[in-house]
């Protein structure tokens, strides 16, 4: 799973990698009551936090591979969230909490935290897999601890 990734000294880097982090941890810690607000409070454009806010994470996100946080909008229809945990369950990862929301407009999101330490494929290929559930409209990892 972490062939991807690289560990690179930060000073090497664009500060704006720096500020894409500056802006999650304002949203994460409500600091910030939207993305605009973020961005404009730490002087990155949108575009540039949407290009790598998926991809930029801190150490401590990554350090054992062993938890990840995945965030879902599901249809609210009978057998997709069963479906989404029958594919985590054949990827060999656990559920360790599941959060969701009350349906509007016959959608819900659902956050799902696992434990990783056993899966049998790369956690991009399950975020893949899930995606392409039926009932599934997104899919996206969050974090990886």
């Amino acid at each position: 799973m972490l062939e991807n990734y690289l560990i690179i000294h930060k000073s090497i880097l664009p500060e704006y990698y720096s500020q894409v982090l500056a802006v999650r941890h304002l949203i994460e810690t409500g600091k910030a009551k939207d993305i605009s607000q973020a961005v404009k409070d730490v002087g990155i454009s949108r575009s540039t936090y949407y290009k790598y806010k998926d991809y930029i994470f801190e150490p401590s996100e990554l350090s054992g591979g062993r938890k990840a946080v995945l965030s879902m909008m599901l249809d609210h229809s009978p057998g997709v969230l069963s479906a989404v945990l029958s594919c985590i369950s054949e990827m060999g990862a656990s559920v360790l909490t599941i959060t969701q929301s009350l349906p509007i407009h016959d959608r819900a999101s659902v956050t799902i935290s696992l434990d990783v330490s056993s899966m049998v494929c790369e956690l991009t290929g399950m975020v893949k897999r899930i995606e392409n559930t039926v009932g599934v409209e997104q899919a996206k990892l969050v974090a990886i601890e």
